[in-house]
């Protein structure tokens, strides 16, 4: 698949206005997301790149979809009949435990991950092979999560479709999500990494690295990203000025309290005795 041909007919599409056309073009590229042969964003040479066209053509699919009803009486839905929920085959290698979980067209889910429910996974999202995503759990739009990932129950991990070049979030390979955490604004979280229970990463918020004193922050044109390996649990901070200051007042910064090792590795196989 040649992806400098494939945004030259989206800009031809584009210009094109026919909106017959730009549908056709949305259901060519959102059968290519669907089974992994085109990404929102992609590592090339270490780096992470957006093909923020491809956030524009999803966008089209919302803007030229007519709202459908699906279901029977006591299960419907209404949504644009450009995206419906996606199915699966036995074939497939995916376990989606029953109970209230939706995949929705466009969005990737690789072999040997399981869905337990209820769970919500987004067009656009890419989802690499042996992940577990949890009850409760949410992949937004957009998001990209590699190989043999755990998200925890009722963890989010954000999606992103507006503005189109802004970065989704990035979950790489063996990272261990605990329960109730949220990762959002585009945050990058590099390989091996483990998030504790509760915690919440976003654009705003600085990160404490304890083993070196130094804060981790997004700047203007870099996420934050969570180094390779990093063990990060929920914290606080104390406001140094203002009413705060007198008062004792801490504001929440997560904490990348250790790097991984032996030990943080053994306590996070559970999900492989599940399989």
């Amino acid at each position: 698949m040649n992806i400098s041909l494939l945004e030259r007919e989206f800009e031809e599409t584009s210009l094109s206005g026919n909106p017959k056309e730009i549908l056709a073009f949305f259901y060519k590229v959102r059968d290519l997301l669907e089974a992994g042969e085109l990404r929102v964003a992609y590592k090339k040479d270490g780096v992470w790149v957006i093909n923020s066209w491809v956030k524009s053509v999803i966008l089209s699919g919302f803007r030229y979809g007519v709202i459908e009803k699906y279901g029977g009486d006591a299960f419907s839905f209404f949504d644009k009949n450009t995206y419906p929920v996606r199915e699966f085959a036995a074939e497939d290698n995916i376990r989606v435990v029953p109970g209230g979980t939706s995949v929705r067209r466009g969005a990737y889910v690789s072999q040997g991950t399981v869905i337990m429910p209820p769970s919500y996974i987004n067009t656009g999202a890419y989802i690499d092979s042996g992940c577990m995503v949890d009850s409760h759990a949410l992949v937004g739009s957009c998001a990209q999560v590699g190989k043999n990932v755990h998200i925890s129950a009722a963890s989010q991990i954000g999606g992103v479709l507006e503005p189109v070049n802004a970065m989704p979030v990035i979950i790489e390979d063996d990272v261990f999500i605990g329960g109730n955490c949220g990762i959002y604004e585009g945050v990058v979280i590099e390989e091996s990494s483990v998030i504790g229970t509760g915690v919440i990463l976003n654009g705003a918020t600085p990160v404490f690295d304890n083993t070196t004193g130094e804060f981790l922050r997004k700047k203007v044109d870099a996420p934050l990203r969570i180094p390779s390996g990093a063990v990060v649990v929920a914290g606080s901070r104390p406001v140094t000025n203002g009413f705060g200051k007198d008062k004792g007042i801490h504001l929440y910064c997560p904490v990348i309290i250790k790097y991984r090792d032996q030990k943080t590795a053994s306590s996070i196989t559970l999900e492989e005795l599940l399989r």
